[in-house]
């Protein structure tokens, strides 16, 4: 089970929302790059960069921040980005990966322009990820702001079709709040994409990270944490060791 520690940028800053809103916002760093060379520093080999600002389409400059603060993330020696936020064209998908990022997510296009995220499925593969987001089961589009009709079911089953194989699914109401995990929800989601999903949202304690690692591979590929190692509820070296012991 890959872990990915989380890193949200606002204006070249960390921070994290609460169930992502933005009036409940705490920064955390003004040095991202010093906060990925931590986690690699303490056993990390992946890393997950969200750009809030492209996401909540914020200004050019806070976009401009953020975009040479991912760039500075993929030029830290041993990881790998995974990263997100706005990916709403062609262009923006191509600028991710000329920045370095080796995985790239595309959310509302999912749902708004289902051919760019077929035309990225297909034609960058592994390096596409879909990133789906529900709230009462209800998808959740454009930084979170708006719900679709249209049930994180429906969606998810869609995806192998459209050419993804990689998934991250996030429970926003368990977003950043640091209660706990619904494994079920997780395998459910997992058995409805037809492969293995990324977990995202809600990580507390090092019993969810080995109650997701008992779920197996097949049915998780890996799981994000963000406010917990930031706050140091977690630690990132016994989120590790506890994927190890589960396997």
């Amino acid at each position: 089970m890959i872990v990915f520690p989380a890193i949200d940028l606002i204006g070249g800053k960390v921070v994290r929302l609460e169930r992502g809103d933005r009036a409940h916002m705490k920064v955390y760093s003004d040095d991202p790059v010093a906060v990925a060379e931590d986690f690699r520093d303490r056993g990390a080999r992946w890393v997950h960069v969200v750009d809030l600002s492209a996401a909540l389409e914020e200004d050019a400059a806070a976009q401009a921040a953020n975009a040479a603060a991912i760039r500075g993330i993929c030029a830290v020696p041993g990881i790998r980005i995974d990263a997100g936020g706005g990916v709403r064209s062609l262009a923006a998908f191509e600028r991710l990966l000329a920045l370095g990022v080796r995985r790239v997510a595309v959310g509302t296009a999912l749902v708004r322009d289902t051919a760019l995220a077929a035309q990225v499925a297909r034609s960058f593969g592994d390096h596409a990820v879909a990133d789906v987001a529900a709230h009462g089961g209800r998808v959740r589009v454009n930084g979170w702001r708006e719900t679709e009709e249209l049930s994180a079911d429906e969606l998810v089953s869609r995806l192998a079709d459209l050419g993804f194989r990689h998934l991250v699914f996030t429970d926003v109401a368990r977003d950043g709040m640091q209660t706990g995990i619904d494994t079920d929800a997780y395998a459910h989601i997992a058995k409805t994409a037809g492969f293995p999903v990324v977990a995202s949202g809600g990580i507390a304690s090092i019993s969810d990270i080995e109650a997701l690692a008992s779920l197996g591979s097949h049915i998780i590929e890996g799981v994000i944490c963000g406010r917990a190692l930031l706050e140091g509820s977690l630690l990132l070296e016994d989120v590790l060791a506890a994927t190890e012991r589960k396997g």
